[in-house]
């Protein structure tokens, strides 16, 4: 498995060097640590530039020898570029499967210049993307092991998010959740004149209801075994609310005490991007706990080098 893990000098990303100290990998993965030096918003100089790079260099020949501390190697790259936009083609020019990012992987003044790198990571990326945050679990005290709530709706690209759990070690003593969310079936003929007849009928409404009920339990069924086959326990499943997807992920999450929550996106671009802005980017950006949001194509290619 190939990570990269796009850093700076920022308390979220030592957060992310931490996250990845702790959590057990595939004994093949290999590790690369990012800093983009990202000068463009400020007023600039060679000697500016070559001293910004030095530090850069600095800083993550740190990082590096904090991860093998803990019995993980990594290599290095310092880039020179837009962070926004530099980390995604990297990891694409690097083949990195999976890329971990701070959740505020950037000073106050930057964020302002620059947005967030994370969010624009996460839809420029071709493959896996985890926007690591801390927990209340994250102190000396708190166990290791993790509560790991996965999303699913029975599509191919939230079974390749199951894959990506199940292909994977976790630490000693960790819970996966299931969860899958029927969506709310409304009448919308009350509100749009246009629309087709059918739609005004409680009974067409109530089938609509039980059949996206059905796929929801599919879906968990589906997913429970491939879990077991994996050899990944416990397992345990949510009851099936109804309701907006992404409110509900949130919410469960957050009542749960989740420690990372997996959701699949197909990665596209165009249609398929606009529903990652829909659901799995919501839910990235806007829950308290860390989240990977697993890209189909990524798994498929990254199966026989994880």
């Amino acid at each position: 498995m190939k990570l990269l893990v796009a850093i700076d000098y920022s308390q979220p990303s030592q957060q992310v060097l931490d996250e990845i100290a702790r959590r057990p990998w595939p004994a093949t993965t290999t590790v690369c640590i990012l800093h983009v030096v990202d000068w463009s918003q400020l007023p600039i100089s060679p000697a500016l530039v070559e001293a910004m790079r030095q530090s850069a260099e600095i800083l993550v020949k740190s990082a590096s020898e904090k991860l093998c501390k803990a019995g993980v190697r990594a290599t290095t790259k310092v880039l020179e570029g837009h962070s926004r936009v530099g980390i995604a083609e990297y990891a694409k020019e690097w083949g990195a499967e999976l890329i971990l990012v701070g959740a505020r992987g950037t000073g106050a003044l930057v964020r302002f210049l620059l947005g967030s790198v994370a969010q624009a990571t996460l839809r420029r990326s071709h493959c896996s993307v985890e926007i690591v945050r801390p927990t209340a679990r994250d102190s000396a005290a708190a166990s290791r092991a993790m509560k790991i709530l996965v999303a699913v709706d029975g599509s191919e690209c939230s079974m390749a998010a199951l894959r990506s759990v199940a292909q994977r070690p976790w630490p000693a003593g960790s819970q996966v959740r299931l969860i899958s969310v029927v969506p709310l079936i409304v009448p919308v003929a009350d509100t749009i004149p246009l629309a087709p007849i059918y739609y005004r009928s409680p009974e067409v409404t109530d089938i609509l209801q039980k059949e996206a009920r059905g796929r929801a339990e599919e879906a968990v069924t589906r997913a429970r075994q491939m879990l077991t086959e994996a050899g990944v326990n416990p397992i345990e499943i949510e009851p099936f609310p109804v309701g907006d997807p992404k409110e509900v992920i949130l919410d469960q999450a957050e009542n749960w005490g989740a420690d990372l929550i997996v959701v699949g996106s197909h990665g596209h671009r165009g249609i398929d991007r606009l529903m990652l802005g829909s659901v799995s980017e919501a839910v990235a950006m806007q829950a308290h706990c860390s989240v990977e949001v697993i890209r189909e194509s990524n798994l498929k290619a990254g199966k026989e080098s994880s």
